[in-house]
């Protein structure tokens, strides 16, 4: 093994400890170092994450030493993982599925949107004590955000029909309410997932059973954006999370769904003349969000 490691180290003899020649690996910046911060993403599973790749590229671009990696967590060890995230003094985390509910009770504190949705997807270390671990939500922050740059679009003063109830749609309607949309209407089947998610909007939420046709043709008919926050669409799924003829030239539709990257309710909308987004900027917004709140860059 010392053999092996001193022809890898280029230019250091066996038994020698100097490092002399260019490009030896002792005198480059290559890879983490001793000093590098760490930070991660937790959930199971998480080999298909793209969040180190995103991170990672970003970090790199901005010259900083710090390197992310994917943990995979399995359920039910999320506490264990968060006391990990202390001893181990990671700088960051991303939490995703299923741990984005479980891991709230280890942490110090949830900032107004995590506590308002019951979901964490992002840990970070508080400004005020490097010892406590915050956990906030910055995937309605990262819709907008997106929003904004796909779309050139701001939800002030416009009517939003949201396409599901899950997680995704319940932060896209807070994110909605908080920057002053005039009425944030949810289109599901379960009424009771629905109207929690209705409700995250306050005055400006509404319900719409997703069998109702003629209140969700009413809802759609009167939208300013769609967006689809359903899984419907997604992978090889052809299939769509509402009818085609409710689609026009005038109604911009954001779908949530980043594979594939043109869903099938994104072609029939561009078919009839509307601007369309997928889902790529909400995920690479949120880390942007994330990324600000570790490393103080922006």
């Amino acid at each position: 093994a010392d053999a092996l490691l001193h022809r890898l180290v280029q230019g250091v003899p066996e038994g020698q400890g100097g490092c002399s020649v260019q490009g030896c690996v002792l005198s480059a910046s290559v890879g983490p170092t001793g000093s590098t911060s760490v930070a991660a993403v937790i959930g199971d599973p998480v080999a298909h994450s793209l969040s180190p790749r995103i991170h990672n590229a970003a970090f790199r671009a901005l010259g900083l030493d710090w390197v992310f990696v994917a943990l995979p967590v399995p359920s039910g060890q999320a506490a264990i993982a968060v006391d990990g995230v202390r001893s181990l003094g990671l700088r960051g985390v991303s939490v995703t599925m299923p741990h984005k509910e479980a891991v709230i009770d280890a942490l110090d504190g949830l900032t107004s949107a995590a506590a308002d949705l019951g979901a964490v997807n992002c840990i970070l270390r508080a400004p005020h004590d490097d010892a406590l671990l915050i956990g906030d939500n910055t995937d309605g922050v990262g819709f907008l955000r997106g929003l904004k740059v796909d779309l050139d679009l701001e939800p002030a003063g416009r009517r939003i029909v949201v396409l599901g109830a899950g997680g995704a749609a319940r932060a896209v309607v807070h994110a909605l309410a908080a920057a002053d949309a005039v009425e944030g209407t949810v289109v599901n089947r379960d009424p009771a997932r629905g109207e929690r998610a209705a409700a995250l909007a306050v005055d400006a939420g509404r319900f719409v059973p997703a069998d109702d046709a003629r209140s969700v043709a009413d809802a759609v008919g009167s939208a300013d954006i769609l967006v689809n926050a359903t899984p419907v669409g997604m992978a090889s799924d052809n299939s769509m999370p509402l009818s085609v003829d409710l689609l026009r030239p005038d109604l911009p539709v954001a779908d949530l769904i980043y594979h594939p990257v043109v869903t099938p309710l994104m072609a029939a909308a561009a078919d009839r003349g509307a601007r369309t987004a997928n889902g790529v900027s909400m995920l690479v917004q949120q880390a942007a969000v994330a990324f600000e709140h570790w490393t103080g860059v922006a």
